[in-house]
């Protein structure tokens, strides 16, 4: 078997059937995320997803090629939750629904996190990513200040869903407490921190929303409409 590498998945043609397998590349997917979703993507190994799905890893083979296929095909699937609204003459109003909805995704399903580096060339995906980049060649902007504004609107979802993520499970007002007690004692060094809270307390959402607003407001100052 020749080696294979992220993103090689939406390179290659689905195998042909010689026979009606006992599974589909539908089932091992849906199998997949449900393993991602409990366990995270350190716990997902060909073995023991053919294990969950009653199987052996040669049955696994005949459909998908490496761990990587699996994750592509299961990044793919999950963003085709965040719904491709109605584009309309408010590219703003559009901006701000993919996005939102982008994050949603994320959220629900933790290990998306991790694995943003990952060529992001599925179908589902890019969908969403032309719809994004639609939108705000609607507000004028082309070449590379679209490119910009499009990487800045994906890189602050990422990193906002990261530093969310980053705090789940943990005891929050435990954390907050000691920081509280950081900054009072130390309040000299970190004067602007010890005014207005440390980073981590705060609505996640309304941080999202204001932000989001932040950049959009930029974005609109730099557009031609």
């Amino acid at each position: 078997m020749g080696a294979s590498r992220a993103g090689d998945i939406w390179l290659k043609q689905p195998p042909r059937r010689r026979e009606a397998p006992p599974l589909s590349r539908e089932r091992i997917v849906a199998e997949a995320i449900a393993l991602l979703d409990e366990e995270g993507a350190d716990r997902l190994t060909m073995r023991r997803l053919a294990e969950r799905l009653g199987t052996g890893s040669t049955t696994l083979y005949w459909h998908l090629d490496t761990k990587d296929d699996v994750l592509d095909l299961a990044l793919d699937t999950v963003f085709a939750e965040a719904e491709v609204p109605p584009a309309t003459d408010d590219w703003r109003a559009d901006v701000t629904a993919m996005v939102e909805r982008w994050r949603a995704v994320m959220l629900r399903h933790r290990w998306t996190a991790t694995l943003m580096g990952r060529p992001m060339l599925g179908p589902n995906v890019l969908a969403r990513t032309e719809f994004l980049h639609a939108a705000l060649q609607r507000a004028g902007l082309t070449g590379a200040p679209l490119t910009a504004a499009a990487y800045g609107l994906s890189h602050f979802v990422i990193g906002a869903a990261v530093s969310q993520l980053s705090w789940h499970g943990r005891d929050e007002s435990s954390t907050r407490d000691a920081a509280d007690k950081i900054l009072a004692a130390q309040r000299d060094a970190y004067p602007t921190l010890a005014a207005h809270g440390h980073p981590s307390d705060n609505d996640w959402d309304e941080a999202f929303q204001r932000g989001l607003g932040y950049l959009i407001d930029g974005i609109r100052a730099n557009a031609i409409e």
